[in-house]
């Protein structure tokens, strides 16, 4: 019998979303197809290849590139065959495996086989099973019995936290039972505590980022549940809850419905509440909330005030003290908002074009969230809300992503100051074009051409791996579906690439950048041979790690980079008929043993480039900084306890250092900042905490994050003041005036003039007395406090309602909850 893997060309890899996962461990799930569609039969067909019959034509290869293929030596090769170990998961018949890192350098990895949906909707006679390495892959045991061998629903899976701590969460109905059944480990999978819950679980329990004691859940019926002892006794925090999410220290946010109910259509009638003492006491924040999230510092939600006006959206970096508006250019109905990341210092937000344009325009916000400046027009989006956008987390300040020129093509751009400016990706060293094209760059497929199929995973970068990035993209004047897209490597943080591998790939970071190691990407055969380079990318070897090839799912390697080891995962059919799940885990470490020493490592300059002023060469968000890092031709590994080094220095300021304020623009030939025609006397709608507050801007604001001393420093002639409440702009002192003065010289004059002033100086404090009691009777009265507040315009579906929201999480790695709001986060 043939089994061909038809999800995603091989592969679905899911990073789960619980909060605490991408600290102590992560999560990977592989899927393969279902071994039947009809209950209680006990074979699949065999599903038929779509790939011939979708009417596409067959991608080409695009311009040629060599990189180095150096064979194995014999030694290299029995080396390699005495570590590389595999097991086969015999009589396991689940169609998901979903494999933890419990811990940080524990060797522990666990192995939940299991569905996505009751057992007998699939198989009768079928199980979850759990299975247990405490050697980095290399061999497992079969642990289902340590919790009671309880059906595990792959919707829950393993939820890992700080330290050692796991929860599995049991499928239990819900009829005749009045909880829930989870299973808690503290020993990183050693043993399992039983606990019964008094409440069935809506979704998986979420950890605090810090202290993995504090558990918080949301039941089925919409109620909120708080643990501070890991599970142990459970205490309802409120009725009626709709999400939730962790802010910084302990504040828990969440929404609810004043009726105790969370159908949809009441989701704009929704309440935000906030607790600092761990469900003691509460604030509410504002009514009529529509959703809400928590990304970097930052705490926004939008608020639907009628179902037929348009959403507001509402910031906050203070964890809900006050609220700002954000600055930006208005919206109609028919346009969005996202969220595409986010940290302490700034956020990158995407505003929709009108109509069906697929693209709009990226703005930066300041260290507040409220001023915002334009900084990538007709940024794309496409129909699926889905965008290229992507953080290079091997240097600081980039980020890459793809625009929608005029002419209808996608081209790929590259900003190395954190969206301050935006260029086009270079040439790689290794590829030419040919005449017949006009403009020759690198242009990288994102998440859009990952959602069609065209590559198997997204660009790849990994904070110890300083400068290097890994990624799928075509050479020529824009990005082609139609050409195959081939593997490109950057050491430098994206500033030079070159060709590396042909066609697509799957491939992992290991040692800190020391080792890359890459499986090719088959749509239908099957696989038997990982490619690795020990100098990224220049040269590869290949080795055949087993004698009978598997259909792929997927590569798994422990987070961090710091292994030098990983696992090729797959199904092998058996004689039966039947698909039996197969790891292969390779152990480097006995290939490269020597440990790096100091004549190993070099000083590298960042973001150093060839010509241009010397004195400015690296600097960088007002920063230049020295890496000590590994040099390409040195063979040894960094170890476990290799720590990133640097050396930082003060750079003076430029222009470049600042961005264009709000209501300003850049000018091409300068890049002076100068104020926008349509703008000049605009005052800006602005009120913070209900009073008028005055903002000076001089045209230019620094950069988020950016460290830059002296040199320039932004003056205009006259400061704008811009009053936010409505009142006229004041620029300066009243100038003297050239017309008649009125004078008071007679003693009965002066007398007059003095009791008018005392009169209306009364009458004024009288009346300042009584608004201040007034405003008391109310404010106690209400007993709801004032914030600052936003009104950003959000877009309005026809029907009100959005499309489902995915995750998303801040560079920094803080987890945004998920929520249901689609404009305000990608």
């Amino acid at each position: 019998m043939i089994w061909r893997l038809v999800v995603l060309g091989g592969v679905c890899v899911l990073l789960l979303g619980a909060e605490g996962s991408s600290r102590g461990g992560r999560t990977v799930t592989f899927h393969r197809p279902q071994q039947d569609e009809s209950q209680g039969q006990a074979r699949a067909r065999p599903r038929r290849d779509m790939s011939s019959s979708s009417g596409n034509p067959r991608p080409f290869h695009g311009p040629p590139f060599t990189s180095c293929r150096t064979p194995l030596t014999p030694v290299e090769h029995k080396v390699l065959d005495d570590n590389t170990y595999e097991t086969g998961f015999n009589g396991d018949d689940g169609s998901h495996v979903i494999l933890t890192w419990v811990g940080d350098g524990t060797g522990v990895v666990l192995v939940l086989s299991t569905f996505s949906a009751p057992i007998d909707t699939f198989l009768v006679g079928g199980s979850s099973r759990l299975y247990r390495s405490t050697d980095y892959a290399k061999s497992f045991h079969d642990i289902s019995h340590r919790i009671n061998n309880t059906f595990i629903r792959e919707e829950f899976g393993v939820s890992v936290g700080p330290g050692s701590s796991v929860i599995l969460t049991a499928d239990i109905p819900v009829v005749d039972n009045p909880g829930g059944v989870i299973f808690t480990s503290t020993d990183a999978g050693a043993t399992f505590k039983f606990i019964q819950l008094p409440f069935h679980l809506a979704e998986p329990i979420t950890y605090h980022f810090l202290n993995p004691d504090y558990l918080v859940a949301l039941s089925i019926d919409g109620s909120l549940w708080l643990s501070l002892d890991f599970g142990a006794k459970w205490t309802k925090v409120h009725d009626g809850v709709h999400s939730f999410s962790w802010g910084a220290g302990i504040n828990l946010f969440f929404s609810y419905s004043r009726t105790d109910t969370v159908d949809a259509d009441e989701r704009g009638d929704l309440l935000l509440k906030r607790t600092k003492d761990l469900g003691q006491t509460f604030t509410t924040i504002h009514e009529d909330i529509y959703s809400f999230g928590y990304i970097g510092a930052f705490l926004f939600f939008s608020v639907m005030e009628d179902s037929r006006s348009p959403r507001v959206m509402y910031f906050s970096s203070d964890q809900g003290d006050t609220f700002s508006r954000a600055l930006l250019p208005s919206a109609s109905t028919e346009q969005f908002y996202s969220i595409l990341d986010g940290d302490e210092d700034m956020l990158f937000m995407h505003v929709d074009n009108p109509g069906d344009t697929f693209f709009g325009t990226m703005y930066t916000s300041d260290d507040r969230g409220i001023l915002f400046s334009k900084s990538l027009a007709r940024h794309l989006f496409d129909g699926q809300r889905k965008s290229d956008f992507t953080n290079i987390t091997s240097l600081r300040g980039v980020y890459l992503t793809n625009k929608l020129d005029k002419d209808g093509r996608i081209r790929s751009v590259i900003s190395f100051n954190r969206g301050g400016a935006w260029r086009q990706l270079n040439k790689p060293d290794n590829v030419e074009c040919g005449e017949q094209v006009k403009n020759c760059n690198l242009h990288i497929h994102g998440e859009h051409s990952r959602k069609n199929n065209i590559i198997p995973m997204l660009a790849l970068s990994e904070p110890t791996a300083i400068g290097l990035v890994i990624a799928h993209g075509t050479v020529g004047d824009s990005l082609s579906s139609s050409q195959h897209p081939d593997v490109f490597v950057s050491s430098d943080g994206g500033y030079n690439w070159r060709g590396t591998l042909r066609g697509p790939h799957h491939y992992s970071i290991l040692d800190s950048g020391g080792l890359i190691v890459a499986v090719e990407a088959q749509r239908e055969g099957q696989v038997k041979t990982i490619k690795f380079s020990t100098d990224e990318g220049q040269c590869w070897k290949s080795y055949n790690f087993t004698v009978q090839p598997f259909f792929f799912a997927g590569l798994a390697s422990e987070p961090g980079t710091k292994a030098m080891n990983v696992s090729v995962w797959g199904f092998r059919p058996e004689e039966d008929g039947q698909p039996m799940w197969v790891a292969v885990t390779i152990d480097f470490q006995s290939l490269i043993t020597r440990e790096c020493n100091d004549q190993d490592y070099e000083e590298w300059l960042a973001h150093a480039t060839d010509g241009g002023d010397l004195e400015r060469q690296g600097c960088l968000l007002g920063v230049r900084e020295t890496y000590r890092r590994l040099k390409k031709q040195s063979l040894c590994r960094n170890g476990r306890g290799f720590v990133v080094s640097k050396k930082q220095s003060p750079c003076l300021c430029t222009r470049e250092d600042y961005l264009c304020d709000y209501g300003y623009y850049r000018h091409v030939n300068t890049s002076e900042c100068l104020r926008q025609h349509n703008a000049a006397n605009k005052t800006l709608e602005l009120c913070l905490n209900g009073e008028e507050d005055e903002l000076l801007t001089a045209g230019y604001r620094k950069v988020p994050s950016d460290r830059c001393e002296g040199g320039f420093s932004p003056q205009l002639a006259v400061q704008t003041v811009i009053n936010p409440c409505g009142v006229k702009t004041s620029p300066g002192p009243p100038a003297r005036s050239s017309s008649p003065v009125t004078h008071f010289d007679t003693p009965r004059e002066r007398l007059v003039l003095i009791l008018v002033c005392v009169g209306a100086g009364v009458i004024v404090l009288i009346a300042i007395v009584s608004a201040v009691f007034a405003v008391k009777r109310v404010v106690y009265r209400n007993r709801s406090p004032v914030y600052r507040f936003s009104s950003l315009q959000i877009q309005d579906e026809a029907n009100g309602i959005p499309a489902d929201l995915e995750s998303a999480t801040s560079s920094n790695g803080t987890a945004c909850l998920q929520d249901s709001d689609d404009d305000l986060i990608k």
